[in-house]
């Protein structure tokens, strides 16, 4: 096996055990599975081969940062902090307890590990391309990303966001759009279609790349690529499909925010492959009244 392959079966392993966490950190409460399992694989490169971050100081003034501007779908981010080592795992029975870190949306001021707060949409990318703009003013070398919607896009402040990042020629900034072709409640070409997508972004000053979202080598590449760019912004449009590799939610809009049944927690965990042992201390949980 090569050292690429190796490379990229190391870290469709993170996007798996991302999944499997969602799934535990959502069992026996509500929230975003959708929008959460469709950006696994980009949270896996981001996280675990490309941002430069200090697995043991969250704050580490020269970290690259990320916004999840679509910050409905934070179990994922969550689940990759934990892998991080940001997060304790025994967090998992404590998605949504009052005053606790993990809420139904990013809190920097609670959760260690969150960048920026986010949740009302179309916010995330603009504090993105601020903390872009200021690595530029202080002569920083870090590097920022943002992952938005695609029913996201449909607010105004993004496009507001996009001129804003290639007037300054903010090459320093990488965003990603997670296009799993729908909105809260249906098809974005149904609610507001914001196609052609690719040409918007391009008129607006940005290198556009498309990839499959789901492929590691191809948002290796797609991020490789966008360190290359100079003088305006990058975004690379993923394509995905929401709620992956939960069957009984996948590709529909209802994955949106769901409460899993016991059953649907424990098949789709063992279809991700997660041990008996860990299935059992799940369900346990949940009729504890997790």
């Amino acid at each position: 096996m090569s050292k690429a392959t190796k490379e990229i079966k190391r870290l469709e392993d993170f996007a798996n055990r991302i999944r499997i966490k969602v799934i535990k950190l959502l069992s026996g409460t509500t929230g975003h599975v959708g929008g959460s399992m469709s950006i696994a694989e980009i949270l896996a490169v981001l996280y675990f081969h490309e941002m430069n971050i200090d697995a043991n100081d969250p704050d580490y003034a020269d970290r690259d940062r990320l916004v999840l501007s679509k910050g409905h779908a934070c179990p994922a981010l969550y689940s990759a902090l934990m892998e991080v080592g940001y997060l304790s795992e025994d967090l998992l029975t404590e998605m949504h307890t009052i005053n606790g870190p993990l809420q139904g949306h990013p809190d920097m001021t609670t959760c260690p590990g969150i960048d920026m707060s986010s949740g009302a949409l179309g916010q995330g990318i603009s504090a993105a391309l601020g903390m872009a703009l200021g690595a530029k003013l202080k002569k920083k070398d870090f590097r920022v990303y943002s992952i938005l919607g695609c029913g996201e896009c449909n607010e105004g402040q993004v496009w507001e966001a996009a001129m804003f990042a290639s007037q300054f020629k903010l090459d320093n900034l990488a965003a990603f759009v997670d296009y799993n072709k729908f909105a809260l409640s249906d098809k974005t070409d149904v609610i507001m279609s914001i196609e052609p997508l690719g040409d918007k972004w391009a008129s607006f000053g940005w290198h556009v790349i498309e990839i499959d979202g789901h492929s590691v080598a191809q948002i290796i590449d797609a991020l490789d690529e966008a360190k290359t760019v100079k003088g305006k912004p990058t975004m690379i449009i993923a394509n995905t499909i929401k709620a992956r590799k939960v069957s009984c939610y996948e590709n529909m809009a209802k994955s949106h925010s769901v409460s899993m049944t016991p059953e649907q927690v424990e098949n789709t965990l063992r279809e991700l492959g997660c041990p008996d042992e860990e299935i059992a201390l799940t369900l346990s949980h949940i009729k504890e009244g997790h």
